[in-house]
């Protein structure tokens, strides 16, 4: 999953931004709020932790900007300030959940999950595919009931083409969904990843839709 972390602590920014790679999310970290506005004209996240207390543009002007653009990314509050009206006050303008500091990273990436199922619609912590089952709280991968061993970046790649079985993904999206700016990427390395994935799961089980991207087709 491709995280916006906005967060202007250096320590506690470092942190997450570990913690969350370490979980298998590509993370891009900013550390103020009009940095975060420019990213988000231009650039697709999967979620948003958003701090409030920002410099430039504090983070509750960042979520009523964004909800007023009609972004509906998933944003997940992350902040000092823990009375209920300011609890209230970022909910009602826009966040989708609230987390106070200091926090636990379990925590953290376990209410991330959640909102990723809420956005996509799927009420199961699993997600299911024919004789296959992707557990993201474990990173585990069954097929046939048994676990199959799977680098973190292949299970992020399995894990978004999954969520989205049936629809066509550039091969920029998957690409960006896998690695972070500041991370290097050679220009084959998303088909190494799809490869090897074919190998495990199945030659036909990633369609190639040339010049466009991968799917995972529909189940039969």
């Amino acid at each position: 999953m491709r995280v916006l972390l906005v967060e202007d602590d250096e320590l506690l920014g470092d942190g997450v931004r570990a913690g969350l790679v370490h979980y298998g999310h590509a993370v891009d970290w900013l550390k103020d709020g009009q940095s975060a506005l420019h990213a988000l004209q231009y650039e697709k996240f999967d979620i948003i932790v958003l701090d409030l207390g920002l410099p430039k543009v504090s983070g509750l002007d960042v979520l009523h900007k964004l909800r007023k653009a009609g972004n509906d990314t998933p944003v997940l509050v992350l902040t000092a300030r823990d009375t209920t009206q300011d609890r209230v006050r970022g909910l009602d303008t826009g966040a989708d959940d609230y987390l106070t500091k200091p926090f636990d990273l379990d925590e953290l990436c376990a209410r991330i999950r959640a909102l990723q199922r809420r956005f996509a619609a799927r009420a199961s912590p699993h997600i299911s595919y024919n004789n296959i089952v992707l557990d993201p709280a474990s990173h585990s991968i069954f097929v046939n009931g048994e676990l199959i061993n799977i680098p973190r970046r292949e299970f992020a790649l399995l894990q978004k083409l999954l969520e989205n079985v049936g629809h066509v993904l550039s091969r920029e999206l998957l690409t960006q969904s896998l690695y972070g700016w500041e991370e290097d990427v050679d220009s084959n390395t998303l088909e190494v990843h799809i490869h090897n994935i074919r190998k495990k799961l199945g030659t036909n089980f990633i369609r190639t839709i040339r010049g466009v991207g991968y799917m995972v087709d529909k189940q039969s």
